[in-house]
């Protein structure tokens, strides 16, 4: 059976998608002349400056007012700067400063680099309240773990970021700080009273709201006395009446992406999700990373089915698509960055550290990293001290295959300098830290979210907030191992 060619359009109006490599396929341009809303780009697409900007001139091209989005939330959540590591400190970092114009100013500069590569929508900040220090997927991507904090960065994020002309998308409502499962995985489940919502997860969307947002992204999170049996993307008491009703968000509602866990698991598929998100109040509709044209016509195509079968009425989808339209026509205003020292951020960062205890014994030290793993949001960025070391030696280590008394062997007379993430999370990182701090002079630099675990017998523990290019160097600086 033909599909409506009216109905295809407005169904791809309210669509992101995505493709993989440095240039745009053909069909990635063909669906933008027939009213695809625009396409994310992820690490996948970012090669070099030069490259960047002829993609996205390539895209502005068909249709000059194309969405082309991006999570850049500086950080450990980087796309542009993904091969080496964000040269600014992440939220975490600025959230430990409490400098609500410094983060307007890093958050101004971030959008200064996306108008020169030509990207117009931000999927950023993140302003969910990092409640749960185990929480797999927010982490350091949060200001903090107290409301009024985390409101007032996300104001002076999302200021500064809209001052330059690129949409913020403030994330991801209703709260996704108190998770401890990653909903890339599965459906996490926040058993929290709408009272507790109101109190600790809300605050930062109503101060975004109020900052002037113009996107509020859905989080694929159960929350039951919220969202019933389903994540709160499918969820028209969280979208429509809190989001819109309660709180007045007049902006674009954009999902977390459909190909994630927690959505497909609850929909039984991203075609369905769409249908679902669509009647629950979404606008605009990010596919994921993995998109095809066959997988960008079967959703439009299941839009298209449930609008004739009931699930979705036209009118829900004719305000999508002009919600979205919206969107796009508030990027086109003209509008210049300010221009900002390239050191911003790294002096920045080094305003984040802190450090526990005395490094006066930590001189010419062996180095040793504790090998972890990464989240689907951050990817594989590079972390760490090494790029900054000044000819220090540094050895990767798996904790749990490694012997404390061999490090202890290779250091010798010089002392150890340990650096993880999220260290305090595994038994066997904690055990060998402590066996290596029985023995010898023992510093430790902590990149992740910081815990209240500390070493025993450890002379010095330092807290970077974040584990990007920008706070590397600032903890090598801290130990006088910079070069």
């Amino acid at each position: 059976m033909a599909i409506d060619p009216g109905l295809r359009r407005l169904a791809l109006r309210t669509l992101l998608a995505a493709f993989a490599g440095p240039t745009a396929p053909d069909w990635a341009t063909r669906l933008l002349a027939d009213g695809l809303a625009g396409h994310t780009l992820f690490g996948t697409n970012i090669a070099e400056p030069a490259q960047v900007g002829l993609l996205t001139a390539t895209l502005r091209a068909v249709r000059r007012d194309v969405l082309i989005a991006i999570d850049e939330e500086g950080g450990d959540v980087t796309r542009l700067a993904h091969r080496t590591g964000s040269p600014y400190p992440g939220n975490a970092a600025l959230g430990a400063i409490d400098d609500p114009d410094l983060t307007r100013t890093v958050y101004a500069a971030i959008g200064a680099d996306l108008v020169t590569a030509g990207i117009n929508l931000d999927l950023a900040p993140t302003v969910d309240v990092n409640t749960a220090t185990d929480n797999p997927v927010i982490g350091t991507r949060s200001f903090g773990a107290e409301p009024l904090r985390v409101s007032r960065h996300a104001a002076a994020a999302i200021e500064g970021l809209q001052s330059t002309g690129i949409a913020a998308c403030a994330k991801h409502f209703p709260g996704h700080g108190a998770t401890l499962t990653d909903s890339h995985l599965e459906l996490p489940t926040v058993a929290a009273t709408p009272a507790l919502l109101r109190e600790r997860d809300l605050p930062p969307f109503a101060a975004a709201i109020a900052a002037g947002t113009q996107a509020i992204m859905s989080a694929h999170i159960r929350v039951p006395a919220l969202t019933g049996a389903g994540p709160a993307t499918f969820s028209r008491a969280a979208l429509t009446d809190l989001l819109r009703g309660e709180y007045d968000f007049r902006g674009t509602v954009i999902t977390d992406a459909l190909e994630m866990k927690g959505a497909t698991l609850a929909a039984g598929g991203i075609g369905e999700a769409a249908v679902l998100a669509l009647a629950a109040g979404a606008d605009l509709l990010c596919i994921g990373a993995r998109v095809s044209l066959d997988l960008v016509e079967l959703v439009a195509a299941e839009i298209v089915a449930g609008v004739g079968d009931g699930r979705l009425t036209r009118s829900r989808l004719e305000e999508a698509a002009e919600r979205t339209a919206a969107l796009a026509a508030w990027t086109q205003r003209p509008v210049t960055p300010v221009r900002h020292d390239a050191a911003l951020g790294y002096a920045a960062a080094r305003r984040a550290v802190r450090v526990e205890g005395s490094l006066a014994e930590v001189t010419g030290p062996l180095v040793i990293q504790l090998e972890s793993g990464h989240s689907i949001a951050e990817g594989r960025v590079p972390w760490g001290l090494k790029p900054h070391l000044n000819g220090t030696e540094q050895v990767s280590v798996v904790a749990a295959d490694a012997s404390a008394e061999a490090l202890a062997e290779r250091a010798g007379s010089r002392p150890i300098v340990v650096v993880g993430r999220h260290t305090h999370r595994a038994e066997a990182n904690r055990a060998l830290i402590e066996a290596l701090a029985a023995r010898h002079t023992v510093a430790v630099v902590e990149m992740g979210w910081p815990a209240s675990w500390r070493p025993a017998g450890a002379r010095a523990f330092v807290t970077t907030y974040g584990a990007s290019h920008a706070n590397g160097r600032a903890a090598a600086e801290a130990l006088g191992l910079c070069s």
